[in-house]
């Protein structure tokens, strides 16, 4: 693991203050995992997460992954989180920085589709390059998705669109209808009250 990837992390948090993990284990899943978690903050949205090189490289998603290849769903880069952080729910306090109620909204391992002139792309390679495609296997996504940057600098934006394959389904809407904690089966709002 990179350590320095973890700095913004760490130094955006009070870990005497916060239940977040300070992310202090080395090492990998024995297949690459990602996480999606619905973070109700200061505005409610999903964070999706991909475990690349020992972190998970993360981006924030204000309307929620969509299983209809049609919609592009907004993703904005947020800070790496370390591989702790794919299992934890709880309540951020009010004042720390993205204070609210945390839900693992769906988990699962994913495979690298990223492909350059028919070679594959190693994705720490493809996020730098502002384009990947993964396959997910979660509890309630699954297939191909893409991750594409569309705009660079200080508002650094990418868009997170749902492949056209057999896992695709524009009549489901997997946020408004599947609202429970695919680990614990509580509701954000069951999370917030247990504290």
């Amino acid at each position: 693991m990179n350590r320095d990837s973890l700095k913004e992390y760490q130094e955006k948090r009070d870990f005497g203050r916060t239940p977040e993990p300070a992310g202090k284990k080395a090492g990998a899943s024995p297949a690459p995992i990602f996480v999606i978690q619905k973070h109700a903050a200061s505005h409610l949205h999903y964070d999706f997460r991909l475990e690349v090189d020992g972190v998970l490289k993360s981006w924030a998603i204000p309307k929620g992954p969509s299983t209809n290849p049609k919609d592009k769903r907004l993703a904005v880069p947020t800070e790496d989180h370390p591989l702790e952080y794919a299992d934890f729910e709880g309540v951020i306090p009010a004042g720390e920085y993205g204070g609210g109620t945390v839900m693992v909204w769906d988990t699962g391992p994913y495979r690298n589709l990223t492909e350059k002139n028919g070679a594959a792309i190693h994705l720490a390679e493809a996020v730098a390059h502002g384009h990947l495609k993964v396959w997910l296997e979660g509890r309630k996504l699954k297939g191909g998705y893409a991750l594409t940057r569309f705009r660079t600098g200080k508002d650094e934006s990418w868009l997170l669109v749902k492949a056209d394959d057999a896992e695709a389904d524009a009549t489901r809407n997997p946020v408004a209808d599947e609202p429970r904690s695919a680990l614990t089966g509580r509701t954000i709002e069951e999370i917030a009250a247990a504290g």
